[in-house]
């Protein structure tokens, strides 16, 4: 058993952003600016992380950038643990929609994202959905299905591993803005993903 110790708001906002922009190079200065407490203060989480060994920190130049540790095992789990806080602290409307996207079986890795998480009246419902090509026939259909069902529309953005990674490196902005919502499940296989497009 891993014991994971009381993680404070700004430390689950420091990983959660860095874990959600492999597109992006950050340091402690760039970081701050994102998530809005001082350098000084991001840096000092970043310190406590990277001695825990759940971030890497590495010299470019005079700058030290950070990015999350997903080859250890003990980053994983406390990954897997922020990720669920995350879907577990948000409104019931989204929690709502969480609970819908895990009826699906033909996804490895699905995101929330999109006006559903700031709109309680939102048009459509946008989920991203990592899958492969065998699967990609039943997935649609498990999500017409759950159309059928509901209200509100799920709107699917596709993805196999290798797009993701892909669109990932290219920064493609949709796809880039999906992964910055709810992980609703595939946590191992995304931090998968955040390591391979974070490959030099």
């Amino acid at each position: 058993m891993v014991y994971i110790k009381e993680i404070t708001p700004a430390e689950m906002n420091v990983v959660l952003t860095l874990v959600k922009s492999p597109e992006v190079v950050y340091n402690a200065n760039s970081l701050s600016k994102v998530i809005g407490i001082t350098s000084m203060g991001t840096l000092k989480i970043l310190k406590r992380l990277e001695q825990e060994q759940i971030v890497k920190s590495r010299k470019i130049g005079k700058a030290v950038t950070y990015k999350v540790n997903v080859e250890d095992p003990y980053a994983r789990k406390y990954l897997s643990l922020i990720f669920g806080r995350e879907a577990q602290c948000a409104n019931t409307l989204v929690k709502r929609w969480i609970n819908e996207l895990r009826k699906i079986t033909k996804a490895d890795v699905i995101f929330l994202f999109g006006s559903v998480l700031e709109k309680m009246n939102p048009n459509d419902i946008d989920a991203l959905f990592v899958t492969d090509q065998k699967r990609f026939p039943k997935l649609q259909q498990e999500i017409k299905e759950l159309n059928e069902l509901n209200i509100k529309k799920i709107h699917p953005l596709f993805q196999t591993y290798e797009d993701i990674i892909k669109n990932i490196r290219k920064k493609d902005k949709p796809l880039l803005n999906a992964i910055k919502g709810i992980l609703i499940f595939g946590e191992d296989q995304f931090m998968e993903i955040y390591n391979e497009s974070r490959k030099e």
